[in-house]
């Protein structure tokens, strides 16, 4: 059975989608918007809070992290002074790994490197989050998988064999593994968002949960990929689409998650228990538009009943429905009709008889002395 437990909360195939606020550098490296980010999040309803950890000393080449970053985006004259602006500390960690406790969120974060990850173990996060980057990475996926944690791991621009080789390589270790389908392009154009790879994974690795990574810049798409099996969405969260940095255009805001979340608990609600049954709810409208058998004109007792004496007219009660038309012809009323005046199965008797035609159309049997 493929199921995952994160700081208690059970994701199975029977469970709600566990619903991931990626909010990344959105709190643009300050820990008071990160808080009001948590609380917008709480408010909208959703399961967990993730940030992003990086070492980015250990992680860039010398060249990268001391190249130009000159544009409206940047944070700092260089990359390595842009990413550093953006991180947050141990303390800072700690601090927000305590509100987020006092909130009733899940809370972790994605380890872009084995400094980062050892960071996020020693403050003991219940869940690790690795990026499509890393996918390839077997060297990080087996040291996070070490811990003895849920991962979940994105899949972005991956092939099958990719993503064959880093579930071979965490699962090895650690059976605790969630497979996100992601397209690691930001936003992801709904052409290419390919939600029917949610189905193969589900096929392919039988006993792993699968979800998705959304990087598309609306709500719809989650509810199917629910629909199809994803048990994890996590879309990135931001207070404003205007705010400096790249991610906050495509990022939900709060009105968004929250409609994001409300939508993905009323999936399972509307896919019921696929018995088809006719509902109360239905009773009165059914009443008003269905139809019943009537007499077109005034027939008089012992008319036999011909095409054209009966019609179909609503309100469907007190008559029966034009499915036992066929039933009808060729017998002998028992009485007369008024013009629109339901007809009744005892109103009928058959060609030749002497007793009225029950109500599923049956003669009852004739009595012996």
């Amino acid at each position: 059975m493929r199921e995952l437990t994160i700081d208690g909360r059970r994701i199975a195939d029977d469970t709600d989608c566990f619903v991931i606020a990626e909010i990344g550098h959105n709190h643009q490296g300050s820990v008071e918007r990160a808080q009001e980010l948590f609380v917008l999040a709480k408010q909208a309803g959703v399961d967990a809070v993730k940030l992003q950890k990086r070492d980015n000393r250990r992680l860039f080449t010398r060249t990268l992290y001391d190249s130009p970053y000159d544009n409206e985006n940047s944070f700092g004259p260089t990359y390595g002074a842009h990413r550093e602006a953006l991180e947050l500390d141990r303390s800072a960690y700690a601090e927000l790994q305590a509100c987020a406790r006092e909130l009733g969120l899940v809370f972790f974060a994605t380890a872009f490197d084995e400094a980062s990850a050892d960071l996020l173990e020693e403050l003991d996060v219940p869940a690790y989050k690795i990026a499509s980057g890393d996918l390839r990475n077997t060297p990080l996926l087996r040291h996070v998988a070490s811990f003895g944690k849920p991962l979940i791991v994105s899949t972005g621009g991956a092939t099958l064999e990719d993503v064959d080789r880093a579930v071979e390589a965490v699962t090895a270790v650690n059976t605790q593994l969630c497979l996100l389908q992601c397209t690691a392009s930001y936003p992801a154009a709904v052409e290419e968002l390919e939600l029917g790879v949610i189905a193969t994974y589900r096929k392919r690795y039988p006993e792993l949960v699968v979800g998705l990574s959304d990087h598309q810049d609306g709500i719809a798409m989650a509810p199917v990929a629910y629909m199809l099996g994803a048990r994890v969405i996590e879309k990135h969260f931001t207070q404003s689409h205007t705010a400096k940095g790249t991610d906050h255009a495509f990022s939900l805001m709060p009105e968004g998650m929250r409609k994001l979340v409300r939508d993905l608990r009323r999936v399972p609600y509307a896919i019921g228990d696929g018995v088809k049954r006719r509902l109360p709810s239905e009773e009165a409208p059914l009443e008003k538009m269905g139809k019943k058998l009537v007499a077109a004109r005034t027939l008089r007792e012992g008319h036999v009943l011909a095409d054209g004496d009966l019609v179909a007219k609503s309100p469907a009660g007190g008559g029966l429905p034009p499915y036992r038309l066929d039933d009808l012809l060729g017998r002998t009323l028992a009485r007369s009709l008024a013009e629109d005046e339901a007809i009744a199965a005892g109103d009928v008797v058959a060609e030749g008889a002497n007793g009225p035609v029950s109500q599923d159309g049956v003669r009852p049997a004739a009595r012996t002395t």
